[in-house]
């Protein structure tokens, strides 16, 4: 008894001074290097043969070497390793005192993709800035930001989630970035936002009719957004992809046969047919469609199964975290990567209307695999045994986490 007493009082002191242990959660950490290394195999794979080119990309003469865009996306994959690194080292205070600035970082950024020299124009999207020797997109780094704001608003000592004030403050944010989204446009980006933002605000025990009464409001204006003539012809063809296959329902519809030809252990690595020209952003967006073909059922299952237990682990790190802030914060970023996959996968295998968003870890380098590996980064910094950031206890937050489940499972949750 008296050796559990010492250790219970070792504890409360390390609580008490700030104690941090080094130790990390390793299994989250293979799971994500598991997941770029399938990436580097599939982008190889992708673009060895026949290269995928937006307009005006790359030079022709560049196209020469099948290792092009692998070199590309090995140098974006260590840059990420960097932020990673750099993430899983940053100082958590450091980043609560920043939480309030990098929204209004992300919202200049932004606006840049608009100003004519800064911003960069693909296929009438404005989503892009400059940035050599590549480009970056803001949008990615605004989720981000509105994660880590809304774990500093959610853990505030003046948050109180039976608030109708405290509920519409966080709206106004995400409103603001969801109209310069719009405006490029990136419907799915603004979608993503709200996914997450609606997800950490449920966490955070608000009352169900204040996020039921949202919803609704914001539905008039959503199905205007669909109404939108190629907006509406995606919702069309995903319903009936057969009916227009050389068009509107092309892409889905080579998804389909790439998913179809791979069977239960695929075609071979590197035997793709689909990426012979037939299959739009193979190396991105259908990176999965791919691993489908060549690797097969068992393949996909493989990297399904990996981003389930990076979802349970991240969990796991949040939801074992007394520190508010690094609750919401781990929440928020476990959500972030976890809904990117889940909607990739559900838009290659036809369970939503296509949308363009890459799969976490695996897809062509670029600013959202940034994004992802520094999310991984934190989530691997929180995942640390004990770090105190918040400014008030963390029994305030024991209380507010019971309560929010009881407004939601009802009074018999312990």
């Amino acid at each position: 008894m008296n050796e559990y007493i010492e250790q219970f009082e070792i504890t409360a002191q390390g609580r008490n001074s700030g104690y941090e242990d080094n130790s990390y959660d390793r299994i989250l950490l293979l799971c994500v290097i598991l997941l770029l290394l399938f990436g580097v195999l599939m982008v190889y794979s992708a673009t060895s043969v026949v290269q995928p080119v937006r307009e005006s990309a790359v030079k022709p003469a560049e196209l020469n070497s099948q290792f092009f865009f692998l070199k590309k996306h090995i140098i974006s994959l260590s840059a990420g390793l960097v932020f990673m690194f750099l993430a899983f080292r940053f100082n958590l205070k450091k980043l609560y005192s920043l939480s309030y600035v990098l929204p209004l970082i992300s919202v200049v950024m932004v606006i840049l993709v608009f100003v004519p020299g800064i911003g960069m124009k693909v296929n009438g999207a404005s989503r892009w800035i400059r940035f050599w020797p590549s480009s970056l997109q803001p949008s990615e780094f605004a989720k981000f930001a509105m994660i880590v704001f809304l774990a500093k608003y959610l853990s505030s000592p003046r948050f109180n989630p039976d608030s109708i004030l405290c509920f519409i403050k966080p709206l106004f944010v995400m409103a603001m970035f969801q109209m310069l989204f719009l405006l490029q446009p990136d419907f799915g980006s603004a979608m993503a936002m709200a996914l997450i933002t609606f997800t950490m605000l449920f966490l955070a025990g608000f009352r169900m009719r204040y996020i039921i009464g949202t919803v609704l409001l914001m539905s008039p204006p959503v199905v205007m957004l669909l109404m939108v003539p190629y907006r509406l012809k995606r919702i069309t063809s995903f319903l009936d992809p057969w009916s227009d296959p050389q068009k509107a329902g092309y892409q889905l519809v080579q998804s389909f046969i790439a998913l179809g030809s791979g069977g239960l252990t695929g075609i071979g690595l590197g035997a793709s047919r689909q990426k012979l020209s037939f299959l739009p952003y193979i190396n991105t967006d259908f990176i999965f469609s791919l691993m489908g073909e060549e690797l097969g059922f068992l393949g996909v299952l493989v990297v399904i199964l990996l981003f389930g237990i990076f979802f349970v682990r991240g969990l796991k790190i949040a939801t074992g975290k007394e520190d508010p802030f690094q609750y919401y914060l781990g929440q928020g970023l476990t959500y972030l990567i976890t809904y990117q996959a889940l909607i990739n996968i559900a838009v290659v295998t036809g369970l939503v209307p296509t949308k363009g968003l890459p799969l976490p870890f695996i897809s062509y380098g670029g600013s959202a695999l940034f994004v992802n590996m520094m999310a991984a980064g934190l989530l691997l910094n929180i995942s640390k045994r004990y770090q105190h950031v918040s400014e008030y206890d963390s029994t305030d937050n024991i209380l507010r986490r019971k309560k929010a489940k009881i407004s939601v499972y009802g009074k018999r949750i312990g």
